[in-house]
């Protein structure tokens, strides 16, 4: 049997995002906060649990996890698959609609909780070498936090190295091996310090039994295969658009001190005719026929006496 990817954002949701697998989506969070040095959750809400609403063939489904915790913070996962470019712009605008979208017309600031975003991406993002990135807002010289209120996480799959890691312990690095799509022969070691991701691989297995589950799966994936053509078709547009403008503003500038370097050269040449003729005593209104300057400006070009 052919397993489905999970990477698949509307797969990925069905196995974290839905209510009987609240602990799965409980313990991988905690396994991402405990690796950023964060206590571990109790327990969490679904705010958007998955539903058969959640339809891979509608465009408008944003199939993103959002969970609420004890204490009201408010939690968003996000498969990506492709690349969409402006990955940093996006999160950021959406994270802002999470923290605002807290509070009603009339209500106090004070109200605001802690959002954290979690982005899962299939492709490598940031310029560095790390799986796990967080970022917070903090001061640039003394580090000084100005508030707990935003925290991202971007986990990068292709900056893995299966080799390079250490399985046996357990933790973040065995939930996405999984995701990644580790062989299935090395799943009973994925599991052995992390039972509760076994519950996920039966999903996924199950999943992928599932008649259905694999045509909505096939549907999603087309239109994300589909999306992700017209995102790299419009960046490499915007790239050719970019140095096509750069060559004629090049060219343009080419062509202007080509112009200036002109009129410099002709200027120079009707005064050093305007000289010769000084030196030989002529007078100034032949040299100013002579050489197209005015009177002043030969002037200007007697020595000093």
């Amino acid at each position: 049997m052919e397993l489905l990817n999970p990477r698949n954002d509307f797969l990925f949701k069905r196995i974290f995002g839905s209510e009987e697998n609240r602990d799965v989506l409980l313990a991988f969070l905690n396994r991402t906060f405990a690796e950023a040095g964060k206590p571990p959750l109790s327990e969490i809400i679904l705010l958007n649990p998955y539903t058969e609403k959640d339809s891979p063939r509608d465009k408008q489904s944003i199939l993103d996890i959002r969970a609420r915790t004890t204490e009201g913070e408010i939690i968003n996962v996000e498969m990506q698959l492709f690349n969409k470019y402006d990955t940093e712009k996006r999160t950021l605008f959406y994270w802002s609609k999470q923290y605002s979208g807290q509070l009603q017309e009339g209500q106090a600031y004070s109200r605001l909780k802690r959002c954290v975003t979690i982005n899962i991406l299939n492709y490598a993002f940031l310029p560095n070498d790390l799986y796990h990135s967080v970022f917070h807002l903090r001061e640039d010289r003394t580090g000084i936090e100005l508030i707990d209120d935003i925290e991202v996480h971007f986990l990068e799959l292709p900056k893995l190295d299966e080799q390079a890691v250490s399985i046996e312990e357990g933790g973040l690095v065995n939930w996405l091996l999984f995701l990644k799509g580790a062989d299935q022969s090395k799943w009973e070691v994925l599991t052995m310090n992390e039972p509760v991701l076994k519950k996920a691989m039966n999903t996924l297995e199950f999943l992928s039994q599932n008649l259905e589950a694999r045509r909505q799966y096939e549907d999603r994936q087309k239109y994300l295969h589909d999306e992700a053509s017209m995102y790299e078709a419009a960046e490499t547009a915007a790239r050719r658009g970019r140095a096509e403008g750069e060559a004629q503003g090049m060219a343009k500038g080419m062509a202007k001190g080509m112009a200036e370097g002109k009129a410099e050269g002709e200027a120079e040449a009707k005064k050093e005719v305007a000289r010769k003729l000084l030196a030989l005593n002529v007078d100034l209104s032949v040299i100013a026929e002579a050489s197209g300057l005015s009177e002043d400006e030969i002037k200007a070009l007697k020595p000093l006496q």
